[in-house]
C-alpha cells in the first residue's frame, strides 16, 4: 500500500469523505474507513481502473475496480462495469460456500450509481498467467480442469466469457482463477470482437454468427498452448506442433477448430479429463425454482383463453364497449375528461393568445387553405357535451381523425410512472416506433413543445423529474400529452396519455371517472414496494417505504373502478416492473434489462417475458401483486428502468439512460391493432390455444382410430422434452423517490 488517498463522499447525507459506502451482496449497506494504494489499468484497452484497498472496519484487504469521474460519463464504460458488477454477484449468489467459488473473483461490494462508480473484491490469488513463461505437465492438468469447469458453471447460467487471455486468469500453483467477467455475454447474442488474437476466435473476430459456449474453449486451448510452449498459436486454425504435446493433443486437438460447431462443448472436455466432473458441477448449483410460477403462469393463459366472451382475433380489439374504428359514422367520438361523446363544431373553437388565454377562433375568415390547417391544428373545442363538468377544451385533431385512444399509467405516488411516461414519449420522437410501420405527429404542437421542454430535456439532462401535482377537489384528470400515430395501413389515430398523482389513483371519486373511457392501462410496479428481496433494503430506507405484501392501493382502485365482462376486464393492460436498474443483477431481471431495445415484436418473446416477470412477482411479492394480471384477460409483463441507475445528489451521474420503456407501449399498441404480429394482437396477451385444449378429446385423440392415443402420448413425450430442455438464448429512476 504506497499511499492513503481516501474515497469520495459517495451521495447526499452519505459518509464524510474519508470513508466508503457500498452494498455488499447480502444487500446490507456498509459504511467503512478505506485506504488505498497506487492505481493501475489491469487492462489497458479497457476503462476500469483497480487499486489495492483496506476497508478498516475489520482490517479486511481487498481490491478496487472503479471507473473514474471522466470515464464514468460513458455509458458504454458504466455498462461494462455493470456487466461485471452482475456476473460477479450472480456466481457469488449461485456458488455460495461450494468448492467452485474459487474459481471466480469474490464480490465484497459495489456502488454503482455514483459519480466514480466501484466494485470491491476479496485479493486476487496467485498471480497472472502472462508472467509465467512454461507450465508444468502436471499443472497444466489441474489449469485445464479449473478453466473447463468455470466454463460449465457459466454456460449453466447462458454465458460466455470472451476475455480469456493470458491476463484475465492466474494460477497459485494449485487453482485457477478466472478474471474479466466485464467480457462475459449471453449465449445467442451476436459475436463482436474481443480480446487479443489469437485468443478471440475466428468468428468472433469476425463478426460471424453468434455467440456460443465453444467459443471460449478455442480461447482457453489457445492459452493452454500458451503456457505449455512459451508462444502463441496460429490464428485461426491447430498449431503445426500439436502433437508433441501429448497431454495437450489428447485433450484439445479438436477445440482449435475455427468452427465452434467443430469443437467440444467444456463439459465434454471436462469428462475427457476426469468422466462425470460435467454432471457433478451441475449438480452442486441450486435447482430451478421457477418451475412452479411458470406453469402457474401458463395455466393462468389457459383460463382466461377458455373464458365466456373473449373476444375474437381480428387483430383489433374493443374496449370499455366503445369499438377500435376509426369512429362512428356521423364523427362523434367519446370526450376523455366528461365521457360524453363530442364531434367537431367549427363555432366552438378557441386558439391561446400570447399570455396563454384562450380566443375564440372562426376558421371561415382563413382563406389561406395552409395556414388554416396549420391554426386548426393547434384549435382547440370547448366541450359543452356535460353542463355539470367543469370547463374543459378537446384538441381539434382529436376530434378530426375518429376513435381516439387512451393510456392511463396506474400506480402510487413515487412508482416512477411519470419518468417511464416522459421516456416512452421521448423514445417515441427519437423514431422508436419506425421499426413497427408506425410515423407521429404532435396533436397539439404548443402542448407537445411543452411536454419537451418542461420534462423530456430536463430527465435527458439526468434531472430528477418533480412529483406529478395532485388534482383540487374540483379538479379533473387531464391527459399530459398527445400524439397521432399513423400506423403501416396509413390509419391515422390520436393516442392520449393520463398520468394522474399517486394521492388521486387511490381516490374513489368523480376524479376517477375518466377511467370508465379508458382504452388501455400501464400498471407500474415498484420493486421496493413489492419485493422483499435484501438487495433493496438499502432504497427503502432511504425513501422511507416498506414491502407492501397487500399490494399497490392504486392498482386496487382502478380496478374495482372498471367494469368486468365474462368474469374479466377487457381493457389491453400492460404491467411494468419499473425502476428495474434497482435489481439488474436478480434474475431473470437481469436477462431482459441487458437486452437491446425491440426492433420486431415476437408474441412468443413477449409472453416469455411476462412468463419470467409473472414468476418472479408471485414467487417474491405475493399474488396481490399480480392482481391486474388476473383480473384484465388481455395483460402483459414487462421489464423496464426509466433512467438506467438511480439518482447521487439529485442527478442522475451519467444522465438518464431508460432501458425497454417501450416495450410495454409497443404491446398495447398491438392489442389495439395498430401493429399486426403472427397469431394476431389476440395471441400477444394469452397465447394460441394447444391443439389438445382447443379441440374436443375424441377429435384430438382420433375417435375410432387405434393410433389416437399413440400419437397423444408421443406429442406428450415431445412437449416434455421441450419444457425440460435448455433454455432459448436470449440476445431507476427518481424524483418520484430517486
Amino acid at each position: 500500500m504506497t499511499s492513503t488517498t481516501h474515497a469520495r463522499m459517495p451521495g447526499p447525507g452519505g459518509p464524510p469523505p474519508d470513508k466508503l459506502a457500498f452494498t455488499e451482496p447480502s444487500g446490507r449497506r456498509r459504511i467503512t474507513p478505506v485506504r488505498v494504494g497506487r492505481e493501475f489499468r489491469p487492462n489497458p484497452p479497457l476503462p476500469q481502473l483497480m487499486r489495492k484497498a483496506v476497508l478498516d472496519d475489520r482490517g479486511q484487504r481487498c481490491v478496487q475496480v472503479r471507473l473514474g469521474a471522466r470515464a464514468a460519463e460513458n455509458q458504454e464504460a458504466r455498462a461494462l462495469l455493470d456487466t461485471e458488477a452482475g456476473i460477479a454477484f450472480r456466481l457469488n449468489q449461485l456458488l455460495g460456500d461450494t468448492e467452485y467459488t474459487a474459481l471466480f473473483p469474490r464480490l465484497i461490494g459495489y456502488e454503482l450509481d455514483t459519480a466514480e462508480p466501484f466494485l470491491l473484491y476479496h485479493p486476487p490469488r496467485g498471480t497472472d498467467v502472462a508472467q509465467i513463461h512454461v507450465m508444468g505437465a502436471a499443472d497444466q492438468e489441474i489449469f485445464t480442469r479449473d478453466l473447463m469447469l468455470a466454463l460449465c458453471l457459466l454456460e449453466g447460467q447462458g454465458l460466455v466469457p470472451r476475455g480469456i487471455s493470458p491476463a484475465t486468469v492466474r494460477w497459485d500453483g494449485a487453482k485457477a482463477q478466472l478474471w474479466g467477467l466485464e467480457s462475459v455475454t449471453r449465449i445467442g447474442l451476436p459475436r463482436r470482437p474481443w480480446g487479443p488474437t489469437p485468443f478471440c476466435p475466428p468468428e468472433q473476430r469476425g463478426r460471424e454468427g453468434v455467440v456460443d459456449p465453444r467459443d471460449a474453449v478455442w480461447s482457453a486451448a489457445q492459452l493452454l498452448y500458451r503456457l505449455a510452449t512459451g508462444r502463441l498459436g496460429p490464428a485461426d486454425g491447430p498449431p503445426a506442433d500439436l502433437g508433441e504435446h501429448r497431454k495437450l493433443d489428447r485433450t484439445l486437438r479438436d477445440a482449435f477448430a475455427p468452427r465452434a460447431a467443430d469443437r467440444p462443448t467444456p463439459a465434454q472436455v471436462l469428462d475427457l479429463m476426469a468422466q462425470g466432473a460435467a454432471r457433478r458441477v451441475r449438480l452442486a448449483v441450486p435447482p430451478d425454482e421457477t418451475r412452479p410460477h411458470h406453469e402457474a403462469f401458463e395455466e393462468a393463459l389457459r383460463l382466461k383463453r377458455q373464458a365466456p366472451g373473449a373476444r375474437p382475433r381480428n387483430g383489433s380489439t374493443s374496449t370499455s364497449g366503445q369499438g377500435s374504428g376509426q369512429g362512428s359514422a356521423d364523427g362523434e367520438v367519446l370526450c376523455p375528461y366528461c365521457l360524453e361523446t363530442i364531434r367537431l363544431d367549427l363555432t366552438k373553437l378557441f386558439v391561446t393568445d400570447s399570455r396563454m388565454q384562450y380566443q375564440p377562433l372562426d376558421p371561415a375568415g382563413i382563406k389561406n387553405p395552409l395556414r388554416r390547417t396549420d391554426i386548426m391544428r393547434g384549435a382547440v373545442q370547448k366541450c359543452t357535451a356535460d353542463p355539470e363538468f367543469p370547463t374543459h377544451y378537446i384538441p381539434v385533431p382529436y376530434l378530426t381523425y375518429g376513435r381516439p385512444l387512451t393510456v392511463a399509467m396506474v400506480g402510487q405516488s413515487s412508482t416512477g410512472k411519470s419518468h417511464l411516461l416522459t421516456q416512452m414519449i421521448a423514445a417515441i420522437t427519437d423514431g422508436g416506433l419506425e421499426p413497427f410501420g408506425l410515423t407521429w405527429q404532435s396533436v397539439n404542437p404548443e402542448q407537445h413543445a411543452r411536454f419537451l421542454r418542461d420534462r423530456v430535456q430536463p430527465l435527458r439532462n439526468g434531472k430528477v423529474l418533480d412529483h406529478t401535482a395532485a388534482l383540487g377537489m374540483d379538479d379533473f384528470a387531464r391527459f399530459v400529452e398527445s400524439l397521432l400515430i399513423t400506423d403501416a395501413r396509413g390509419q391515422v389515430r390520436p393516442v392520449a396519455f393520463f398520468d394522474l398523482g399517486g394521492e388521486d389513483l387511490v381516490r374513489t371519486d368523480a376524479a376517477l371517472r375518466f377511467l370508465l373511457g379508458v382504452d388501455a392501462l400501464v400498471f407500474v410496479v415498484d420493486p421496493a414496494l413489492a419485493l422483499p428481496l435484501p438487495q433493496l433494503d438499502h432504497a427503502r430506507e432511504r425513501w422511507g417505504v416498506e414491502v407492501n405484501r397487500d399490494g399497490d392501493l392504486a392498482f386496487g382502485t382502478v380496478l374495482d373502478r372498471l367494469p368486468k365482462s365474462g368474469g374479466y376486464l377487457d381493457v389491453p393492460a400492460a404491467m411494468v416492473l419499473g425502476k428495474a436498474d434497482l435489481l439488474r443483477f436478480q434474475p431473470p431481471v437481469d436477462r431482459w434489462l441487458s437486452r437491446p431495445p425491440t426492433t420486431s415484436l415476437d408474441p412468443e418473446l413477449i409472453r416469455e417475458e411476462s412468463r419470467d416477470l409473472y414468476g418472479l412477482l408471485r414467487r417474491h411479492a405475493g399474488q396481490a401483486w399480480l392482481r391486474p394480471f388476473d383480473a384484465i384477460r388481455r395483460c402483459t409483463l414487462h421489464i423496464a428502468s426509466a433512467t438506467g441507475g438511480q439518482e447521487d445528489q439529485g442527478r442522475y451521474p451519467a444522465g438518464a439512460g431508460p432501458r425497454r420503456v417501450l416495450e410495454p407501449l409497443l404491446a398495447l399498441l398491438t392489442m389495439h391493432g395498430l401493429i399486426q404480429v403472427p397469431g394476431g394482437a389476440e395471441a400477444l396477451a394469452v397465447g394460441e390455444a394447444p391443439a389438445l385444449e382447443a379441440v374436443p378429446w375424441e377429435e384430438a385423440a382420433g375417435a375410432g382410430d387405434a393410433e389416437g392415443p399413440e400419437r397423444f402420448e408421443r406429442s406428450s413425450e415431445r412437449s416434455f422434452e421441450r419444457s425440460d430442455g435448455p433454455e432459448e438464448p436470449d440476445g431507476s429512476e427518481g424524483g418520484e423517490h430517486q
